[in-house]
């Protein structure tokens, strides 16, 4: 395996159009999870939700992959959260990543998963399974989603227990934040589901929201496409079968240059 490279090791080779950043913090949650931390550069922008094209220097050239950006809009660092695949050309690297280290980082963001996709609405449903969190994890610390919903409801949906625990960490830096506590208030809903073990709520996303279980345990109505809003963002039959039942409440697939009641993220990790 190739040790990341520090960033006197290829300044000279890396590209135009990218920042070079330094990792700051890494903590790994299960032997497939871990999310780190890194440098901002004072130029990037981007609006929360969206994703970015991030790499290592492997031998001589660098290998990217698309990653939601984890932090909200306003954060002065950059977070993102990942799978470990062991023969991953990108990320079989990035999990060995320690502070110090550089990260490549494309300039312009993108994505759909952004508020401005989406008509106005009261409730906004978020549904995720595995990493496909991260982009929500910016958006539910981002004041403007509880400006434009009166009620936020997170949904994740993993194998086992333990890999819930980076959205449990979300909620409870939210709960403890200084100024997102105030403006969260008691808006946020966050509902953890798993599929292979015992835990109070368990089952795929997509089985709960045809028996009307996610929203008994909620306690609220079925999905109403003139209040109800949506984002998926998952593994591909996942969101294939999410976007079918969204579809069948009667909500319409939106987009960046035509905001509608859902989006879905394409963009996956390898």
């Amino acid at each position: 395996m190739n040790a990341p490279a520090k960033t006197e090791d290829f300044a000279i080779k890396i590209p135009d159009g990218v920042y070079a950043e330094t990792v700051l913090s890494v903590e790994h949650y299960t032997d497939h999870l871990f999310r780190f931390r890194m440098t901002r550069p004072a130029g990037f922008r981007f609006r929360s939700g969206e994703f970015a094209m991030i790499g290592l220097m492997v031998g001589e050239k660098p290998i990217y992959r698309a990653y939601s950006i984890a932090s909200p809009a306003w954060d002065e660092e950059l977070e993102f959260f990942s799978i470990k695949v062991p023969d991953g050309p990108l990320t079989s690297h990035l999990q060995a990543i320690k502070p110090g280290d550089t990260v490549l980082m494309r300039k312009k963001p993108t994505g759909t998963l952004v508020l401005d996709a989406l008509t106005p609405g009261r409730r906004l449903y978020m549904f995720s399974t595995g990493t496909g969190i991260a982009p929500f994890a910016s958006l539910i610390r981002d004041p403007e989603t509880y400006e434009k919903f009166e009620e936020v409801i997170l949904t994740h949906t993993c194998r086992d227990v333990a890999e819930l625990k980076y959205g449990f960490d979300l909620v409870e830096e939210i709960r403890n934040h200084e100024f997102l506590n105030e403006i969260v208030g008691d808006k946020l809903k966050h509902y953890a589901t798993v599929t292979r073990e015992d835990y109070p709520f368990k089952g795929r996303i997509t089985t709960l929201i045809e028996n009307g279980k996610l929203f008994a345990d909620l306690g609220v109505p079925a999905l109403d496409p003139e209040i109800d809003r949506g984002m998926i963002c998952g593994s591909s039959a996942m969101l294939k079968d999410t976007k079918e039942l969204l579809e069948k409440a009667g909500l319409t697939e939106g987009a960046n240059n035509k905001p509608a009641e859902f989006v879905i993220e394409r963009a996956f990790v390898g």
